[in-house]
């Protein structure tokens, strides 16, 4: 087999890998909420809440240490073991009976959420720099493993359980998701060949972290913590986000959040060609950019306001004489009254895009009353009511996702031009930093809620982070432009000496 059937063989089964390990890794959304809305296990929030975080945590926390050791032992091999491994505890999660074990078993199959790391060393180390944007892109689209279990798992338990006649068969879908895990690391095993970074032969573990002391490491996982942490932590929320805002029905609000989850993972593909043909740079800028526009919109939250309006007073004193809910008379001047009934209720069902506003004036004085020239004669109220049609919602939210799904590609196609020896250990800690924005992400959404009393305020905070994340990015470009401007000129004028790579500010 050719060098370059390998590479394809080894993209197509990573990326094939990579879908199957998000499946089970995002796994408990679904399968904890069947059980709880059953009653087979009577959980409350909390434990729920720990229960679908404890495996993000758990591949999070694990994707340093796993692309350390692809890039000291190489992807065939600790890709088949994370594989097998996770097997194990996928398969006795259907052997469980009480929380305890219930959280060990997901503590486990958590791992299985590490082969993001395992994944981008292994696939990067095929691919020349010019198309490495676009290997890591197609890999990435295995994102789209959560959709699939999203909109796969319910249906498959119905089918198990003979739609709810005999609900102990839950246990049959861990098991399943456990084989799958078991023949695809076999699989994995046996039709692709090893190859390793040649920089990282030799190297001690302590070599193999330096590149952790440099800030750019960070300011990728920071990034990265945005556009793929928040991606996680939104999918799972954006549930009870429809529930709670718009009231639809469970099956619904599934629906509408895997129009955000499944095209971003998909369109990673195109976010690491973009990446390639345009520049790591150039698409992070967009995607900040844009996310800061999406976020911003759809922070408004959906309201209906009362405030104070315009009021009549009197042009002139006298004594009131009649008092009528269109107008008010005093002496011989008629006050026209804007009634309430004037203008028809705002409907939920009507496409409104921008607020719509009304007002009504009601009277504070009765007959045979004395005014005074400016006297309040009627007061007004103005109701001010915002839709945020659900609609417009779902399309703003889907181009979120649209978005980060491309920067999810163009972060990780920095990492082979930085650290092309080291990809695992970099791609590792900046996966960790990620997943665990899809870990905190849920708890922090919650006590902005629980704080504020509104909705919106996590598209405030991811509105500020993006803003951070493009700030960060927009003063490293100008440090290094300014930096390759004065080195221009010093050249010119005084024929200095080339700066090297190692003494030059931060590259973006």
């Amino acid at each position: 087999m050719s060098e370059r059937s390998q590479a394809v063989t080894a993209l197509a089964m990573s990326t094939l890998a990579f879908t199957f390990c998000f499946a089970v890794w995002t796994l408990n959304g679904v399968l904890v909420t069947f059980l709880v809305e059953n009653g087979l296990f009577r959980w409350d929030t909390a434990q729920i809440g720990w229960l679908i975080g404890i495996p993000v945590l758990t591949g999070s926390i694990m994707r340093l240490p796993v692309g350390l050791l692809t890039d000291r032992f190489g992807g065939r091999k600790v890709y088949t073991i994370l594989l097998l491994l996770s097997a194990l505890p996928t398969w006795l999660l259907g052997s469980v009976h009480d929380y305890q074990g219930f959280l060990l078993a997901s503590l486990g199959f958590g791992l299985s959420g590490a082969a993001f790391a395992v994944g981008i060393a292994y696939s990067s180390v095929w691919f020349s720099k010019a198309r490495q944007g676009t290997a890591l892109g197609i890999f990435g689209a295995g994102n789209a493993g959560s959709a699939i279990t999203s909109m796969g798992a319910p249906l498959l338990l119905k089918k198990l359980t003979s739609g709810g006649a005999n609900l102990e068969a839950w246990r049959t879908l861990p098991r399943i998701y456990a084989m799958v895990l078991l023949v695809m690391g076999v699989s994995f095993f046996l039709l692709t060949h090893e190859k390793k970074a040649e920089g990282a032969k030799g190297k001690s573990f302590a070599q193999m972290l330096t590149p952790l002391r440099n800030v750019r490491v960070w300011r990728f996982g920071l990034y990265y913590f945005l556009v793929f942490g928040c991606f996680v932590a939104l999918a799972q929320w954006l549930i009870p986000y429809y529930v709670g805002v718009y009231g639809m029905s469970l099956v619904m609000a599934g629906l509408l959040a895997s129009l955000f989850s499944l095209p971003s993972g998909l369109i990673r593909a195109a976010g690491g060609w973009m990446s390639d043909r345009f520049g790591a740079r150039t698409v992070m800028y967009w995607t900040f950019g844009l996310s800061i526009f999406a976020c911003a919109a759809l922070m408004v939250p959906r309201m209906s306001i009362e405030s104070p309006g315009p009021s009549v007073l009197a042009q002139f004193g006298g004594v009131v004489t009649e008092v009528h809910p269109g107008h008010i008379t005093v002496g011989e001047t008629t006050y026209p009254l804007r009634t309430k009934a004037a203008e028809p209720e705002l409907r939920n069902e009507q496409m409104l895009v921008l607020p719509q506003s009304r007002f009504w004036q009601s009277p504070v004085v009765k007959v045979g009353d004395r005014v005074k020239k400016k006297q309040l004669l009627a007061s007004g109220t103005t109701h001010v009511f915002f839709q945020a049609n659900v609609w417009i919602f779902t399309f703003l939210v889907f181009l979120v996702g649209i978005v980060w799904g491309i920067g999810k590609a163009a972060v990780y196609r920095y990492i082979p031009d930085y650290f092309p020896d080291e990809v695992g250990v970099v791609g590792g800690i900046v996966g960790v930093i990620g997943g665990l924005g899809g870990f905190a992400g849920p708890i922090l959404f919650g006590y902005l809620l629980r704080a504020t009393g509104l909705w919106t305020t996590m598209w405030v905070f991811l509105m500020g982070l993006s803003a951070v994340c493009l700030i960060w990015l927009h003063t490293v470009v100008r440090r290094i432009t300014r930096e390759q401007n004065e080195t221009f000129f010093t050249r010119f004028e005084h024929h200095a000496p080339a700066i090297s790579p190692d003494d030059a500010v931060e590259p973006a």
